[in-house]
């Protein structure tokens, strides 16, 4: 039922007779009595990517080797694909949906990974006997990818793939860095052949699901162009450029905390000074505002609080509440930056609660200075992968651009109508 606002003339009467009253600082209507009522809408205005982190590698001579540095998390697989050289469209990469890099328990996987490694046939040419003097391209075949074994379709001869290549994993748990080292070992074997450059991906994350399960192919399915320019001929610019745009940091929005307020202190967060242990912290780590909620709701200056859904807000979608306010009130905003180990989005600088239109350029990214910052959406320390942070003792700060993040604009949008 909609509320009536306390007029002047009542309010007069009230202080003439001495009478009080005290408002609610909760999102209940026990306050009957407000000047103004508004909607306040957050989008989540980020383009879902495939991929966390994508890059291209050299190519491997027998005997050399190269490296991969790229930032995963408990979950994300590492997709990569090379030629094998001296064949007609045979090409190296692990199965979908890429190197296993966590085991069940969160622990990174170090050492010997070269069991993961497969040789693949991509089904667009014949397979003629490998060697250095094979013809390219070759004879045209209308068939589908395979994994080959031990022979191919027309009875050619291979070492397993993992005597050919050689895997090997680092990693750095600060920062949730691996290395992946990609050893060509086919010198002295049957299968003596350099590793054309190649293409490699991190798998972006979306409620705990991954956001493409086959990165560059599909068994028993039929290859495409960009896979197959690298497979017969070892291009990796057409793969590379089309993982390109389909690589980007992503993220989620917590729910939304939205504070009415009295005064000039924002009762959130303060620039420049140390988290208050208030519960920012539990939000922008964890995306838990009850803490912090039920903080704010004991303070003097904290008229009215309310939180725009219960479900962290996904790529694309929205959540929106209405709100209320007395004349002169002001409204802050925080909401966790959803793949990061301690960002929170809040509006910099006070904003009347009256106000209407887009507030997004008052809105800005900012890191509570409680965890060591992470490869965002990549880092094992992050709550997405269920991690524990490095603890920090630092300032609150806006977040600098360490990380490629994509801009306020491009992730929020907060509207008040």
């Amino acid at each position: 039922m909609k509320k009536k606002f306390l007029s002047i003339a009542f309010l007069t009467v009230l202080l003439i007779t001495g009478l009080s009253f005290s408002s609610c600082s909760d999102d209940d209507d026990a306050d009957d009595y407000y000047d103004l009522e508004s909607t306040i809408t957050f989008e989540n205005k980020v383009v879902l990517k495939e991929f966390v982190q994508s890059g291209k590698f050299d190519g491997i001579l027998p005997g050399n080797s190269v490296d991969i540095k790229f930032h995963a998390g408990k979950g994300q697989r590492l997709m990569f694909a090379t030629m094998y050289g001296y064949s007609n469209d045979l090409f190296f990469a692990p199965e979908n949906p890429g190197v296993e890099l966590f085991d069940g328990d969160g622990k990174a996987r170090t050492g010997d990974v070269s069991s993961q490694i497969h040789l693949w046939d991509n089904g667009t040419r014949i397979n003629k006997q490998p060697g250095s003097g094979i013809a390219h391209p070759g004879d045209p075949e209308d068939g589908t990818i395979k994994k080959v074994e031990t022979q191919d379709a027309q009875g050619n001869l291979y070492r397993p793939a993992s005597d050919l290549v050689k895997l090997n994993l680092t990693y750095d748990a600060v920062t949730s860095e691996f290395t992946l080292t990609i050893k060509n070992n086919s010198n002295g074997t049957i299968n003596e052949t350099p590793l054309s450059s190649g293409v490699w991906v991190v798998s972006n994350m979306l409620g705990g699901e991954y956001v493409k399960r086959e990165p560059f192919f599909k068994g028993d399915e039929k290859s495409s162009a960009q896979l197959t320019a690298l497979a017969e001929n070892g291009n990796n610019q057409p793969l590379g450029d089309m993982v390109s745009e389909m690589t980007g940091i992503i993220t989620t929005l917590s729910p939304v905390l939205v504070v009415v307020y009295t005064g000039d202190v924002n009762p959130i967060y303060q620039l420049d000074k140390k988290d208050a242990n208030i519960g920012l912290k539990e939000l922008a780590q964890n995306g838990d505002e009850s803490k912090l909620k039920s903080a704010l709701s004991g303070m003097s200056n904290v008229r009215y609080l309310f939180v725009a859904n219960s479900e962290p807000i996904n790529p694309g979608k929205s959540a929106e509440v209405k709100f209320k306010a007395w004349d002169g009130d002001k409204i802050a905003y925080v909401t966790m930056f959803g793949y990061g180990n301690d960002w929170f989005y809040a509006n910099e600088e006070s904003i009347l609660a009256s106000y209407k239109g887009d507030l997004t350029s008052k809105t800005v990214l900012f890191d509570d200075g409680t965890a060591v910052s992470q490869y965002p959406g990549a880092g094992n320390g992050q709550s997405l992968f269920g991690g524990t942070s490095q603890v920090e003792d630092a300032v609150i700060k806006k977040v600098d651009n360490t990380f490629p993040i994509p801009t306020v604009a491009n992730t929020i949008k907060v509207t008040i109508k």
